[in-house]
């Protein structure tokens, strides 16, 4: 007997080992190690052969896979001839700002021969993000998903999907899109719009010289298929459809919403959306394909459609569907609201949410675009916007001005003086008709980098009012750091006394990009738990560059827990 003990209880040991081991792996996770090379790579498209910047020659870039919990490590070398940072859309960064990536403001940029890693853990979230270059016009060819699965023995609230792919929607100019946004700074123009639009990279059978590339997605009759919709186009929102097929969404911004099925998902740039297709339909090709929600009123667009291809994988289907074309969808036209709104208004928590009610700071935020008048001395050639001005875009009246010598988080945390100041105004410095006919004393906005403050714990509502200034759009409005709970949208002026009797305060879905609607307003809220400097800003790249932005400062906490990290040691300096 006490022989057997002497070999039992070491084996017994080393199982309580394994065990322990099992278990803090899953309370810790595992640490995912990556390389991004940014670097020019020559990529056909149109007919014509660019040398565009990639990562790791991928366009899209690397699908990066990881479980709720998991730790990220991305060394990122730039290889290319421009400035650039990684933005990882969503991620809540909590203590680790640094790792955010937005130029100038969490971080300087990572200067051409020069690296910087990123290292962050995913806590709490699941479904779909995506990550994408924060520097210029670079995130037109700099992006790709990021997937979060569930933490190790758990699942899905719904059931498991036979196969799972992400439908990336981009944009594509036939052109270097950094000379684009360059030539529009320098003119004061707008820029010119994208020449295709794009599903994984690939335009479709509609445009030339791509049909031979078109994207496809296999299925097999009967099953039921899961598609992480991410719209990472730069300057545009998209209506996105299935032929003949309906589509159940399952989640936003990697968080679940309680399920309901449309026909057509309506994206703006940033925003990702989950949802489930049963490949219930004659065995065919369908296509799937994108187009324009464009609601500036008389802005140019980019009126073309891209398409892939979702085909069934059955023996009838693949000797003779090839030979036939696919089965065209109905979209909705470039400028349906009607649409748009049915399907944002739609999205709901799963269950009953802990949403801020006791608030500590009440913001009302303007959006919208502006034009400057043309500086003294200046050439007519410098001033290409409506009757020779420049175009610009704010917040509250306030055009933000990258800091170039210091990010503002680092200023922040070394008390660096004269980088930014903490009055950016809490409320429009002038009260107006904001969705009628605005004064043109109101068009032009004053330059600036304003910050406001949150003390750490704060409960926060934002009212993001849209504008009417020269043209009034959808805005879609993404804050970094944070989830935020949509409470209510609607159309003309936000009315405080009425409006409030909208407000969502039990079931709200949670995101971290919201389509203000076009002459409308939505309102927000959010705990400010995350210590640190987080930019807000328009996800229309041409608005973000004219000064649609803000930023916050949420302060430390009391413990450590509560504070912001320390920087890496090897941050990249200005």
């Amino acid at each position: 007997m006490k022989a057997f003990n002497s070999i039992a209880n070491p084996l017994s040991s080393f199982f309580f080992l394994c065990i322990l081991l099992l278990l803090a792996n899953a309370a810790f996770g595992k640490t995912h190690n990556h390389n991004f090379v940014i670097q020019a790579t020559p990529v056909k498209r149109l007919c014509k052969t660019h040398n565009t910047i990639t990562v790791n020659g991928q366009f899209p870039g690397p699908t990066l896979e990881v479980n709720n919990g998991d730790t990220l490590v991305v060394n990122v070398v730039n290889k290319a001839r421009y400035n650039v940072t990684i933005h990882w859309h969503g991620v809540r960064q909590m203590r680790t700002g640094w790792a955010d990536g937005p130029e100038f403001i969490t971080q300087c940029p990572i200067r051409p021969g020069k690296s910087y890693t990123y290292r962050f853990t995913i806590q709490g979230q699941e479904g779909t993000l995506w990550w994408h270059a924060h520097s210029s016009w670079l995130r037109a060819t700099v992006y790709g998903a990021l997937i979060i699965h569930p933490k190790e023995g758990e699942s899905y609230p719904f059931a498991k999907p036979k196969r799972e792919t992400p439908i990336m929607l981009g944009e594509w100019w036939d052109t270097n899109p950094i000379d684009v946004v360059r030539r529009a700074t320098r003119t004061g123009a707008a820029p010119n719009v994208s020449d295709a639009y794009t599903i994984n990279g690939q335009p479709g059978d509609l445009y030339k010289c791509s049909s031979q590339d078109t994207t496809i997605v296999p299925v097999d009759s009967g099953e039921t298929n899961l598609l992480r919709v991410i719209n990472a186009a730069l300057n545009q929102q998209l209506f996105f459809t299935v032929a003949n097929h309906k589509l159940t969404v399952v989640g936003a911004d990697a968080s679940y919403v309680r399920p309901f099925t449309t026909s057509v998902l309506m994206l703006g740039p940033g925003q990702t959306t989950d949802v489930l297709i049963t490949a219930d339909q004659q065995p065919a090709r369908y296509y799937m394909a994108a187009r324009a929600y464009a609601s500036a009123q008389g802005a140019a667009f980019d009126n073309t459609t891209t398409t892939a291809i979702l085909e069934y994988k059955t023996a009838s289907c693949s000797s003779n569907c090839v030979k036939t074309n696919p089965i065209s969808p109905s979209l909705p036209a470039f400028n349906d609201t009607a649409t748009a709104t049915a399907f944002t208004t739609k999205f709901r928590s799963p269950r009953k949410v802990e949403v801020p009610t006791e608030i500590d700071e009440n913001l009302f935020f303007t959006v919208g675009l502006g034009l400057n008048n043309c500086p003294r001395g200046a050439r007519s050639r410098n001033c290409q916007g409506p009757n020779g001005t420049r175009f610009t875009a704010s917040m509250n009246n306030v055009s933000f001005v990258l800091p170039s010598n210091y990010s503002l988080l680092q200023a922040h945390q070394q008390g660096i003086p004269g980088v930014f100041s903490t009055d950016f105004p809490a409320k429009p410095p002038v009260q107006f008709d904001y969705t009628g006919n605005v004064s043109r004393s109101l068009w032009q906005p004053t330059r600036g980098t304003k910050l406001y403050k949150l003390k750490y714990g704060a409960r926060v509502q934002v009212v993001l009012q849209g504008t009417s200034i020269f043209t009034a759009e959808n805005h879609p409005i993404h804050l970094h750091g944070y989830d935020f709970y949509i409470i209510a949208e609607g159309f003309g002026n936000f009315n405080p006394k009425t409006d409030a009797a909208k407000f969502n305060l039990v079931d709200p879905p949670l995101r971290n990009t919201a389509s203000v609607p076009v002459k409308g307003w939505a309102v927000i809220r959010f705990v400010a738990d995350n210590p640190g400097v987080w930019l807000m800003h328009c996800h229309l790249d041409v608005h973000i560059g004219w000064g649609l932005a803000m930023a916050f400062i949420v302060e430390n906490g009391v413990t450590q827990l509560e504070s912001l990290e320390a920087p890496p040691v090897d941050l990249p300096v200005c």
